[in-house]
């Protein structure tokens, strides 16, 4: 085996185990050092030059950029997934005809899509969906996030919270909470627009938390200090007063409506 290609596998094997052990901060190190490594290897998109190891090479490569997206997963940061996504995506297209199918590749896909959609970034979704081929679309991972992405638009919060309960690999749980939070914080911001006040256990419902304690550790937690448990009910009435209340300038309208339909009289 090459040299280069030794070490470059020595160094992925270190990077396999620390990210096994939750050990962070060296897989991040090990990581940047793989990605330099990485682009000696002249059979590595943009060149995808024909070498003796240019499989070998493909294929750890793809493998590095496959456990780089699953790392920032496990970090929180969304702007590194789409980085390394976005890296990673060529050896699941251009490379296609040279590899083996890899059997992270619906997963990480799949992972994509659900990234989208918690970012609402509708368009891209489709997008991406669209450039899959149609057996893809059967996968169970690419299936979760095209029917989250239905129940979202449909307005169907419901079956979005409790799509968690499903999810088809213990890696998509970090956007199913982000997803989870923005459904949550879409029907508060709904709920003391429409109501003066809920009981606890309306609340919750509507909410859709399991326990009266994941209610208050919501409402606690969550930015709502305009809030108010009284009497076991959850009251909206002081959000109503703290919101400010815009005055529609309508005499300034008016003027500036009779003024724009005098000026096209002139002009006509």
């Amino acid at each position: 085996m090459d040299p280069k290609l030794t070490e470059v596998s020595q160094y992925f094997e270190r990077f396999k185990a620390a990210c096994v052990r939750e050990d962070i901060d060296t897989s991040a190190n090990l990581l940047s050092q793989l990605k330099v490594s990485l682009t000696s290897f002249r059979s590595l998109p943009p060149l995808f030059e024909v070498t003796p190891n240019s499989v070998q090479e493909l294929t750890i490569a793809r493998d590095i950029y496959e456990h780089a997206v699953l790392l920032s997963v496990k970090m929180g940061d969304q702007d590194a997934f789409e980085r390394d996504f976005f890296q990673l995506k060529p050896y699941y297209t251009d490379a296609r005809k040279r590899l083996p199918p890899s059997p992270q590749e619906h997963m990480i896909l799949g992972l994509n899509l659900l990234r989208l959609l918690v970012q609402n970034r509708i368009a891209e979704f489709h997008t991406e969906l669209e450039l899959l081929p149609a057996e893809s679309l059967e996968d169970p991972c690419i299936k979760h996030a095209v029917e989250l992405e239905q129940s979202f638009m449909e307005g169907a919060y419901n079956r979005v919270l409790t799509a968690k309960q499903t999810v088809p690999n213990q890696s998509y749980d970090y956007f199913m909470d982000l997803l989870a939070k923005t459904v949550r914080d879409e029907i508060s911001g709904c709920s003391e627009k429409a109501y003066d006040y809920l009981s606890i256990n309306d609340a919750r419902q509507m909410l859709l938390f399991s326990s009266d304690n994941e209610l208050l550790q919501y409402i606690n937690e969550q930015e709502h200090p305009e809030w108010e448990i009284k009497d076991g009910s959850v009251v909206f009435q002081k959000a109503k007063e703290t919101a400010p209340c815009k005055e529609i300038p309508s005499l300034q309208l008016i003027n500036q409506t009779l003024s724009y339909a005098r000026e096209l009289e002139r002009i006509v």
